[in-house]
């Protein structure tokens, strides 16, 4: 038996389809619930971090998917925390300082984060407490849904949720990021769809950034690649 190669879904889509007469599906009963992980307490920081998002029951199947992707029996789990670092799929974080009953969202847009990420190693050596994530902001494939189908943004804000700011350009996917202890400075890099035609590729521009964590403005400085 053989298949035919199936080409990778793009991306971004720059022009919006023509609506089509399209077949509708089959309703089925479902309810969102809305739920909150239990916090999570970066170590050496005063902040508790809720990771917040929704799953989706059906009730003619018995399944589930949401925030945390999850099949089979319902989960209530949106998210997963390694020490320093919360991933998952998720829809926002709220902030709460161990001294109060009041929690604060750390943004009011639509977004999916997949990763917040603490730079302990910035904190032991400098004091100042940074997270880090890695999340959707824009629906670039047009599909009606924030998912890792679109392209991943790269954003920061201090241990409190504040100052929440993206890093990265529109229309740029992030390719990776990484911390230089030793210069106090956040390197990432992205990649821009030159040629438009949705996908990224090798025919495409890497472009190279990086910010001094030490700086009150965490200004993105640009370093293009020699020609």
């Amino acid at each position: 038996m053989s298949c035919k190669d199936e080409k990778p879904k793009p991306k971004v889509i720059y022009e919006k389809p023509r609506e089509a007469a399209q077949p509708q599906p089959k309703a089925t009963d479902s309810s969102q619930i809305k739920v909150a992980d239990l916090p999570v307490h970066m170590e050496g920081t005063k902040y508790l971090i809720h990771p917040v998002g929704d799953i989706r029951v059906y009730d003619d199947t018995n399944r589930s998917y949401g925030s945390s992707r999850t099949n089979g029996n319902v989960s209530y789990a949106i998210s997963n925390y390694n020490r320093f670092e919360i991933t998952g799929y998720f829809e926002n974080l709220k902030f709460q300082h161990v001294d109060s009953t009041a929690l604060y969202p750390l943004t009011d847009k639509k977004i999916q984060i997949q990763t917040a990420t603490y730079l302990n190693t910035v904190f032991e050596k400098t004091k100042k407490q940074i997270l880090v994530y890695t999340l959707t902001d824009a629906d670039t494939n047009q599909d009606g849904k924030l998912d890792s189908n679109d392209i991943k943004s790269l954003y920061i804000s201090d241990i409190s949720g504040k100052g929440f700011r993206k890093l990265s350009e529109d229309v740029q996917e992030l390719v990776d990021w990484s911390v230089i202890d030793d210069l106090n400075r956040l390197y990432f890099r992205t990649i821009e769809d030159i040629n438009k035609n949705g996908a990224f590729d090798k025919n495409d521009k890497v472009h190279y950034h990086y910010i001094d964590l030490m700086k009150p403005e965490w200004t993105v400085t640009y370093e293009p690649v020699a020609p």
